[in-house]
């Protein structure tokens, strides 16, 4: 290793054209770090599988990538693997190679909570503690490359499909802010499924300073109209909520421009929440059918808002905003009617009793490990048959700030 790879490896990374970062880091890798070889991983859209995106060393540092990136490899499965244990425990992993004689190290790539995928590192030798540091950095290096290179270049959301997408699905993926945000006093994550053809649910975020803002959307019918229904709502209120509005008033003028533009024939069930980070306090406008489930300990229980009309009925529905409060160690789930009203075979609703005990078992996973299993326990529901409805979920873990408990009304 050269006394100081830092420089180098940063001039590598952010002088590559967008689609040839991952050739860049496996070159700086394996010429400052000794590396025999090294891969960037990507998860797909379903978060099921890693997906190679190249790691050719060659001199263009700028090779094609698709879906089969990466040479020969194939994608990696999340459970049950070095790499999966890597992305869902957000730590580096060492996996043996040769008896002991080799080694791969498996870095998460994460900027911001958001997770990207991971970084495998095969080094000739046995693991060394005190490398890891060094390399970790890198990782992060790459991470938030990728996340601004993903700006330019189609090459790594072919990548990421492992079938064909729809167009209305298209349309959603795009929508979406990330599937996973952090900060000191929350970490949250949300998935939409199916993945490749999901119609009208959808999710939104902001964070600020003092804030964070969460919207549901279920966007009423199928296909691309669905799609570009939700679409007018989600810009309508992030319009809104850019020029400094409030929950009432992105419902408001969201309400206004989908009944100017569809009479009253298509609205869009909405549920609108802003966090206040130093308190706990949230305020909410329920808007249409999302529900809030929250776990505190043990207990599951639904966050009980006045039911306002969806977004679009009538075009000057006046939205009344209500509140609630959160304590540290809390737990919100968003989810869809998608989730929360869909049927077993046997006709049995998924919200009644499975959704509650699902949130239990999943208490002790971080959102985006608890949103993977919540998703998969959906699916098991309908035994793997088709879902009838797009779902969305959304998790929240509250960590607040100190303070925060003496700050609440008492008896919230």
């Amino acid at each position: 290793m050269t006394e100081d790879p830092f420089t180098a490896v940063e001039q590598a990374i952010w002088k590559a054209r967008p689609h040839g970062v991952p050739a860049a880091a496996a070159k700086i890798l394996t010429t400052h770090f000794g590396a025999d070889h090294a891969v960037t991983l990507l998860v797909d859209y379903r978060m099921a599988h890693l997906v190679p995106v190249g790691g050719d060393t060659g001199p263009d540092t700028g090779p094609d990538i698709g879906p089969d990136a990466g040479g020969d490899a194939e994608p990696v499965p999340l459970d049950a693997t070095f790499e999966g244990r890597a992305f869902a425990t957000q730590q580096t992993i060492v996996e043996p190679v040769d008896d002991g004689a080799a080694c791969r190290l498996h870095l998460p790539l994460t900027v911001h909570g958001e997770r990207i995928g991971v970084l495998s590192v095969h080094l000739p030798g046995p693991s060394r503690p005190e490398d890891h540091p060094a390399l970790e950095a890198v990782a992060t290096m790459v991470a938030r490359a990728l996340k601004v290179a993903d700006g330019h270049t189609d090459v790594y959301r072919r990548a990421r499909r492992r079938v064909r997408m729809t167009l209305a699905a298209e349309i959603q993926w795009d929508l979406l802010p990330g599937r996973s945000c952090e900060s000191d006093e929350f970490s949250l994550a949300g998935q939409l499924e199916p993945a490749y053809a999901v119609w009208g649910d959808n999710f939104d975020w902001s964070l600020d300073a003092e804030h964070l803002t969460v919207t549901v959307t279920n966007g009423t019918g199928r296909g691309i109209e669905a799609a570009l229904l939700t679409q007018l709502t989600v810009s309508a209120l992030r319009n809104a909520r850019r020029s400094g509005a409030g929950l009432v008033d992105q419902a408001v003028l969201a309400d206004e421009i989908l009944h100017a533009h569809h009479r009253g024939a298509r609205t869009a069930a909405t549920l609108l929440l802003r966090f206040e980070l130093g308190t706990g306090r949230v305020t909410a406008v329920d808007a249409g059918s999302p529900l809030v489930y929250r776990l505190r300990g043990t207990t599951v229980e639904p966050v009980t808002l006045d039911a306002q009309l969806p977004l679009g009925m009538f075009g000057d529905t006046r939205y009344v905003e209500q509140e609630f409060w959160l304590q540290p160690g809390d737990r919100l789930v968003l989810v869809s009617d998608g989730v929360h009203q869909a049927q077993s075979p046997g006709g049995e609703v998924y919200g009644a009793s499975a959704l509650p005990r699902a949130l239990r078992q999943t208490r002790l996973q971080g959102p985006p490990e608890a949103v993977r299993t919540l998703i998969r326990e959906l699916l098991h529901y309908h035994e793997n048959t088709e879902l009838a409805d797009d779902a969305v979920v959304v998790c929240l873990d509250w960590t607040g700030k100190s303070g925060q408990t003496a700050a609440r009304p008492a008896g919230h």
